[in-house]
């Protein structure tokens, strides 16, 4: 008996009752916490498809992590064993179900839109908790682009219709729509009056005003193309209200509008390039200093500092291998959290000498047999005893 899949006439049903067919354990649990797989008279839960990932939720007392469709069958992948031949209540996780079918009707809005103006194809498509991405088969300018959104947001604000059919396969051969497929029968096809028509096996609102406004958030080159990353409805209420959250701090931090902060941005990222530009000369100065006041010994060289970037480190420690008999070493950081180190010789075998350093200090770090880099978990004290 196959699944009566509810999904495809009622995309709004959120509980129905449906009596379990089979109950199989699982190869093993899975990393979700999947152990069974259940297979159900009907289903309002839409199986991972079509580049949406599958309805989540309630199934009697168990709970539905995933859905797929396996060799035919959809399969509701549950955390519980369920008993074959009972009839349970099912309850979908209603937020993401709306939410995906948002998302998804404001795709097809605007991938209707891309081909009637541009000619493109829709090459690709993602909507998974982590967002939504559409691929097309060529390029926008940002002008387009925002021309494209611009339209299907009206379109969103007309509240047209939204409509699934299932036409005959000799239907199918005169009309217009958009698929990725050569579908011949069972086509499933979504219209969205008057803007576009298309083969989609998911769940769709029924008017466009349900989808509640779209936003392309960014826009990258794609496999000759370009990949669009888009959220509609709740979801591009809540990025934006993030959005307007992060604004807000940085606002307040700057002392500036919140329309202003990219300005001001800008006169920090300007200043704090002068302060570089301005410790970079005082570091050489300091280095300069520092490299002078360097004696000649026999022994191992040993230096701290808190001051100097790593370019001046280096500097600073090949200047004192030539002045030391044994090794030249800098150590940067602190006896709480450790010391970074860079070690040069001209006598040591670095390379080999390291291991026993390491070993001594609880470090970690290696290089050539002429310079090591690394880091130590050692007090200063211990460092100095260790290299005397």
């Amino acid at each position: 008996m196959q699944t009566e899949k509810i999904y495809n006439q009622d995309g709004y049903c959120r509980t129905f009752k449906a009596r379990v067919l089979s109950c199989e354990a699982l190869a093993e649990v899975r990393s979700d916490g999947a152990a069974f797989g259940v297979i159900l008279d009907k289903t309002a839960f839409f199986p991972e498809g079509g580049g949406q990932s599958s309805d989540t939720g309630n199934l009697g007392n168990a709970y539905v992590m995933d859905v797929q469709e396996i060799n035919g069958e959809i399969v509701h992948m549950t955390d519980v064993e369920l008993p074959v031949g009972e009839e349970l209540v099912a309850e979908l996780n209603w937020e993401e179900r709306f939410r995906k079918m948002q998302n998804h009707t404001g795709e097809h809005l605007l991938s209707g839109i891309v081909h009637k103006q541009f000619g493109y194809d829709n090459v690709g498509f993602h909507l998974g908790t982590d967002g939504m991405t559409v691929d097309f088969s060529g390029t926008l300018t940002p002008a387009e682009l925002n021309f494209v959104e611009y339209v299907a947001n009206r379109v969103v604000g007309l509240n047209v219709p939204v409509t699934v059919s299932y036409p005959t396969p000799e239907e199918c051969a005169r009309m217009d729509y958009r698929s990725k497929l050569d579908l011949v029968k069972d086509v499933r096809i979504v219209t969205i009056e008057g803007w576009d028509v298309c083969a989609c096996c998911a769940p769709h609102v029924t008017q466009t005003g349900a989808v509640g406004g779209i936003k392309i958030l960014s826009c990258e080159n794609w496999k000759g193309g370009i990949r669009l990353h888009v959220l509609c409805g709740l979801d591009a209420m809540d990025d934006y209200t993030c959005r307007i959250e992060q604004t807000a701090r940085i606002s307040q931090q700057l002392s500036c509008k919140q329309l202003e902060v990219a300005e001001a941005v800008e006169r920090v990222m300007k200043a704090s390039q002068a302060e570089r530009e301005k410790s970079a000369k005082l570091r050489r100065v300091i280095l300069d200093m520092k490299v002078s006041a360097l004696e000649a010994t026999d022994g191992n060289i040993v230096m701290f500092d808190d001051i100097l970037d790593n370019n001046n480190l280096r500097d600073w420690v090949n200047a004192g291998v030539q002045k030391a008999g044994g090794i030249c070493a800098v150590f940067q950081g602190n006896d709480e959290d450790g010391y970074r180190y860079i070690i040069g010789s001209r006598s040591v075998k670095l390379r080999a000498w390291s291991k026993d350093f390491n070993a001594a200090l609880n470090g970690r770090g290696g290089g050539s047999d002429e310079m090591i880099q690394g880091t130590v978990k050692a007090g200063e004290a211990e460092i100095q005893a260790y290299l005397k």
